[in-house]
């Protein structure tokens, strides 16, 4: 099993991975596939009009999330990565105005965002919580081509036929394409013993089957520094976020005050958790404000892992540009490890699977930076995803704000936390990591629909109805 920590940690825009990015993903597809020969085109037939419906979790909060503004700037051509923030109220209004989308390299097709953009919360799609479907017609109105997407947490979008292929039964360890292809926690600490290596320095010689060094050093740089300059956007700005509930961004006055004791020298027990939080926060107020964020791995948990690493500098003096590197190859194995035998999608498992998971990547890449052993490593992320257990996602109007900014928060201060514990420990402990990752797979099945992201249950009904 091999997933890049490239897949893992991807720049793109607020204010959700699964929500806004997939689905921006998805039109991109769809767009690719229309100019290509991988369907039955009738002979003669163009593609004159576009139309697309979302589905289960997606219709539910879909606006919240502003999933419908992804899918018209996919439509445009624009792509998470490097979509200018600044422009897409220009190109909203501008498909607005003209009932059609012109990407590049395409012919204009007739879409009109009222009528042809359809948030069908009755019929939910059978693959996944967040289905959409993509249909392209001629000008006679005929159904040219049609192609169902789901968007799986953390910007991963896939086609109905792909989902299907990845729910087969899973193969051992049989890929022979990297070094050490680990897909379980047990696997990488077997690994780790048997070659000698550090969890990152296995999850580097995998990454460097596909690129150079210098290109895998230079791309972690440029996630830290996508995340760097999150924290410091987001510790800058004030006022109220988007959205209609009138929520307050809190960081930029939290870090003066923070600011200001630290100067003066005045004792605070919780200087590290005030820190810590400050960091989260300023990165998840910029997600829900529609800013560039990096999937860490979903965007509703962005401010998990920045936090940490932004707080593992500012306390460590001796800290280095690689450890930051180290840190990010660490989280990204655990993550991968989460994703593929469990969920990283709020939809699918709820917030144990978005927060939960970021607090385990954060935990394992923290004690790893602060000299864990591998058995250290695993059993922070352990801690650290064990007390994330049964966490709902049950967003107040579907907007990723309340609860999901303080919770980034929390979740950072858990992974610190994990990691410390850790740290103090020989490795040993009673439950798995693999044995936690399983048992967050049960619970998010066994949870009601009701808090997976469709704020139907939870506080996303009861702060309405008080």
């Amino acid at each position: 099993m091999f997933l890049s920590v490239f897949d893992v940690f991807k720049i793109g825009i607020g204010p959700s991975s699964s929500h806004t990015m997939g689905p921006m993903s998805a039109a991109n597809r769809f767009l690719a596939l229309i100019l290509s020969a991988e369907w039955p085109r009738p002979a003669g037939a163009h593609v004159a009009a576009l139309k697309v419906s979302l589905h289960g979790s997606l219709a539910f909060t879909g606006i919240g999330h502003g999933t419908g503004r992804a899918v018209i700037l996919g439509l445009m051509g624009e792509e998470p990565a490097s979509v200018d923030p600044d422009r897409m109220d220009a190109i909203i209004d501008e498909v607005e105005r003209t009932g059609r989308v012109t990407p590049p390299g395409h012919p204009p097709y007739e879409f009109q965002p009222k009528t042809d953009l359809i948030f069908d919360k009755k019929q939910p799609l059978p693959g996944h919580a967040n289905g959409m479907s993509f249909s392209a017609f001629d000008r006679d109105g005929r159904l040219l081509l049609k192609r169902i997407y789901y968007s799986i947490g953390g910007g991963f979008v896939v086609t109905d036929t792909e989902l299907e292929a990845m729910r087969m039964p899973k193969k051992s360890s049989s890929d022979s394409r990297v070094p050490y292809p680990f897909s379980t926690a047990k696997q990488m600490l077997d690994m780790s013993r048997g070659s000698g290596l550090t969890i990152a320095q296995m999850k580097r010689a995998n990454e460097e089957t596909r690129m150079s060094a210098a290109e895998l050093d230079a791309g972690l740089d440029r996630i830290w520094e996508a995340m760097r300059s999150c924290i410091d956007r987001g510790l800058k700005v004030d006022g109220i976020m988007p959205g209609g509930l009138k929520v307050k961004r809190r960081a930029k006055a939290i870090h003066d005050k923070l600011n200001e004791e630290w100067r003066s020298n005045r004792l605070n027990p919780l200087l590290a958790n005030d820190w810590l939080s400050v960091y989260a926060m300023a990165v998840n107020e910029e997600n829900a404000g529609g800013g560039r964020v990096v999937t860490a791995p979903t965007n509703g948990a962005a401010g998990v892992i920045p936090a940490a690493i932004r707080y593992y500098l500012h306390f460590h003096e001796d800290a280095t540009d690689e450890d930051i590197r180290n840190f990010l190859l660490t989280a990204a194995a655990v993550g991968g490890i989460i994703k593929h035998n469990a969920s990283i999608s709020g939809a699918e498992v709820g917030c144990q699977g978005e927060v939960g998971s970021a607090a385990a990547m954060a935990a394992a890449g923290l004690a790893a930076v602060m000299g864990g052993s591998p058995e250290q490593i695993e059993n922070a992320a352990e801690i650290a995803l064990e007390h994330h257990l049964g966490m709902t996602c049950d967003p107040i109007a579907g907007l990723v704000q309340v609860p999901c900014i303080e919770r980034n928060a929390l979740g950072a201060v858990k992974a610190v936390t994990a990691a410390s514990l850790a740290i103090k420990g020989d490795g040993t402990h009673f439950v798995p990591l693999d044995a936690c990752i399983e048992t967050m797979r049960q619970t998010g099945n066994d949870m009601s629909e009701k808090y997976k992201e469709t704020s139907t249950g939870g506080l996303a009904v009861n702060v309405v109805e008080c």
